[in-house]
Parts: structure tokens; sequence; C-alpha cells
């Protein structure tokens, strides 16, 4: 009877011991939300001649493996989609067609910002047009719409039961008349507070991480204006989770604020190769965040344009991008294997 007691009070015991850690570990890494970003699209020019050799898919043939295991991957497309609109009278403007919109989703591309200084390279029309197609082929946008409330509208998904906002803004419009009105199509500026302000809280408020993609900062400059170093802030101040930028062509560096990470700019992705920006604006790289119940995670990936088509590259060119990155960045750190972390 003594033995038979034993055996009871053992099997109650084991019932009681919590199961093994191996069991929660593989939960959490379940619920982990994997993000990734990348710098600036175009499908015209000559990345457009590419695409009518080799096919809509071409541009993103190397790193689509990658973009496609993301829960969420996220660009800016730099250039407006449409076959209508007038040229506007400016040094560069591009349209691109409409189908070449197939080869994002090939790259497994969920959504883009249009708030750039070429989104209105083609008029209202084709701003508004492109709004269609993006709809057309399942592709997330924000920055532009056919009013304020619109522009300001995040691109929003919710993953693993966490919702995460995307908000598209530019602070480098070609004119007050490219910025979106109460009655008037535009983009989302952000050259005056609000109302930015208003709508980084309001999706601080609705979604549990906001990041914001903002179009801004000098071409071909390594380090980001004053300007754009204090408005960053002053987003993050306002609810912003992650700041991502665009729009130098070239990589800048990263900083931290109040432990949330600003990327100022990651460069050019699928592009036309400069003439006045020289290699520097063939550097791009891709960003992806980590985001657990135990924070942000960010990494890098160095990624090379041979030929307007973004190229993974050897261990020497990543850790050239990477010590580069280093001496741009101003608390934050990038670790041999592309993990960045802030200097405290």
């Amino acid at each position: 009877m003594r033995r038979f007691t034993v055996i009871i009070l053992t099997l109650i015991v084991l019932l009681l011991i919590p199961a093994p850690a191996v069991f929660s570990q593989a939960a959490s890494a379940d619920d982990k939300v994997n993000l990734v970003f990348a710098g600036d699209i175009l499908l015209d020019g000559f990345v457009g001649d590419q695409i009518a050799k080799y096919g809509v898919n071409f541009p993103f043939a190397k790193v689509a493996p990658v973009l496609k295991k993301a829960d969420i991957a996220f660009a800016n497309l730099e250039t407006p989609v449409s076959v209508r609109g007038k040229v506007a009278e400016k040094t560069f403007a591009f349209r691109s067609k409409p189908t070449a919109l197939a080869g994002l989703n090939y790259a497994g591309i969920d959504g883009v910002t249009v708030a750039n200084n070429h989104i209105l390279d083609f008029g209202q029309d084709a701003m508004l047009d492109t709004l269609v197609h993006l709809d057309k082929y399942k592709i997330g946008h924000t920055g532009a719409g056919k009013n304020i409330n619109e522009a300001f509208r995040p691109f929003t998904q919710t993953v693993k039961g966490k919702k995460i906002a995307m908000l598209g803004v530019s602070r480098v419009l070609s004119s007050p008349s490219w910025y979106a009105g109460k009655n008037r199509p535009g983009a989302a500026s952000a050259y005056t507070p609000e109302p930015l302000m208003s709508a980084i809280q309001k999706s601080a408020k609705e979604n549990d991480y906001t990041i914001v993609y903002i179009h801004w900062n000098n071409e071909f400059k390594d380090y980001p204006e004053n300007y754009a170093r204090k408005l960053a802030k002053q987003m993050i101040d306002s609810g912003a989770d992650i700041i991502i930028g665009a729009h130098s062509h070239c990589l800048m560096g990263i900083e931290y604020y109040k432990h949330k990470p600003i990327y100022y700019s990651l460069g050019n992705f699928v592009f036309n190769r400069s003439t006045r920006g020289g290699d520097k604006t063939l550097h791009s790289m891709l960003v992806n965040f980590e985001i657990s119940d135990s924070g942000v995670n960010g990494r890098i990936t160095p990624v090379k344009i041979i030929g307007g088509q973004p190229n993974f590259m050897g261990e020497a060119y990543n850790k050239d991008t990477i010590n580069r990155m280093n001496q741009l960045s101003f608390n934050a750190r990038v670790a041999a294997n592309g993990a960045v972390s802030e200097k405290l």
C-alpha cells in the first residue's frame, strides 16, 4: 500500500511540473513578426528597358527569396504607374507601365509608400491611376490619395495578433500644389508638423507598432540635415516606433532616440545608375526587424545594384558596407553579422 501511495504522489508531482522550456521557446518563436524594408524602386528608364527585355520579375530575381520570407515586405515606389498624364516641367520625370507591378508581386512586396518627389511627375490623374493599379495587384500603399485624409492613411496589416502600420510621408515635393488637401489629390506632406504628428498619434493609438517611411534630406549626401534629425525625434515623441528614410539615393547612418531606431536612408534598391551620385548610389541594404514581446531587433543585409538589379554579395562587400554604416551612424553599432544595436 505504501509503494502504491508513493507512485501516486510521484505522478501528481510530474503533472504539476511546468512543460519543458523548449516548448515555450518554440511557441515564442512562432509569435515573432519579421518585417523587411527596402529602398527606392523605379520601374522606368534603364530598369524599364531591362523589364522589356527580360520580363517583370527580372529586377527582383536575386532578392525575391529573402523578401518572400518576411511577414511584411515594404519599399518606396519612386514612380507613378500609369499610361495617362502630362509630364511635369522638371529635370527628371518618371512613369512606369502598370504591368511592371507584377514584379513586386513576384518579389513578395506587400506594400509601398508613394509619398515622394516623383509620384506627381505626370499629374494627378497618373497619381490616382497608380493607386488603382496597386489595388489591382493587391499591393498595399500609403502616402498619397484623392484628399488629405487618404494621403495620411497608413497601410496596416495584422500579423500574429500584432497590428502593424506603415505611414508614408514626404518632405521633398516639387511644389505646394503636390500636397494633398481637403479636396485636392496629392501626397502626404511632412513640411509642417500637422497633420503629420496627429496622424502618427492616431496610428499609435490604433496599432501596436507604427513605422514612418519618409522621403527627406538631400540627394547624394552622406549625413542627414539637422531638420531631419529633429523631425525624427518629434515623430518618435508622437508615437512612431521606427523611422525609415529615403531620397538621398545612397546609404545614410542609423540613430536611436528613446531606444527607437532611425534609419536615415536605405539608398536605392531597384534603380537606374546615377551619373551624378557615382558608385555609392549602387550600394544598398535591406533592413530586417524582428518584433517580439522582448522588443524590436534590427539587422541589415548589404545589397549591391548591378544593372538595375539588387544582388546579395560576398563577405568582402558585406564587411565594407557594415564598416561604412558604422562610420555614418550616430549612437548605433552594426555587428559583423549585420545586427544593429544602440550604443548605451
